[in-house]
């Protein structure tokens, strides 16, 4: 649902300037085929949402951010402390082919979780944002499966723990994407619909 546009006065201003610095960089040093990324795209949607005001868009990247954020955040943590890390994904934070300050504009794992749930406390939980961000990551799965294996994008090659692929590509693209979904998007969705008030949808 489109609350209204003015619904955020600052933050709409906000997440439109992260945008205009945050996108060119990233297509700039990490080029187009990076933008398939859940996590990039829920920057986009995310900004998107807070701009338009919209209940089910921003709903929809929190469920998709919260634990990317917090996962991304270990990893990143455990990096500074052991020297290892614990999961991997974050490793481009240390490719020094990369200025820092492109590297660094990755905090948004950190700020945009934020920023959502902040809007939430205003506007509500739009409850069909499950849905909309399952659908969402499927598209993008089968979109990163046409990109080379190297890039795994989305863990649609190898997946995250075991680092194996399931099978042939379906096979594989259904186990990806119903371990995001049970592991990390219906839990989120749970605990979102817990701590936020309903948001009111248009009939």
């Amino acid at each position: 649902m489109i609350t209204a546009a003015n619904t955020f006065p600052v933050l709409r201003w906000v997440g439109l300037l992260w945008t205009i610095v945050w996108l060119p960089a990233y297509i700039r040093f990490w080029g187009w085929a990076n933008l398939l990324h859940l996590c990039d795209v829920a920057v986009l949607l995310g900004c998107a949402g807070l701009w338009w005001g919209s209940s089910l868009l921003i709903s929809s990247q929190a469920v998709s951010s919260v634990a990317a954020g917090i996962l991304w955040s270990i990893d990143v943590g455990w990096r500074l402390v052991t020297g290892r890390f614990l999961v991997g994904g974050t490793e481009y934070m240390w490719d020094a082919r990369v200025p820092v300050w492109v590297r660094l504009l990755s905090t948004f794992h950190l700020a945009l979780p934020l920023a959502l749930l902040w809007a939430m406390r205003k506007i509500g939980y739009d409850h069909r944002a499950l849905a909309l961000q399952a659908a969402i990551a499927a598209g993008l799965f089968m979109a990163s499966r046409f990109l080379p294996a190297g890039f795994n994008m989305n863990y649609v090659y190898q997946d995250p723990l075991f680092h194996r692929s399931w099978g042939p590509a379906p096979a594989h693209l259904v186990v990806i994407f119903v371990g995001i979904v049970a592991l990390l998007y219906w839990p989120t969705h749970l605990v979102l619909g817990w701590l936020f008030p309903v948001a009111s949808v248009a009939k």
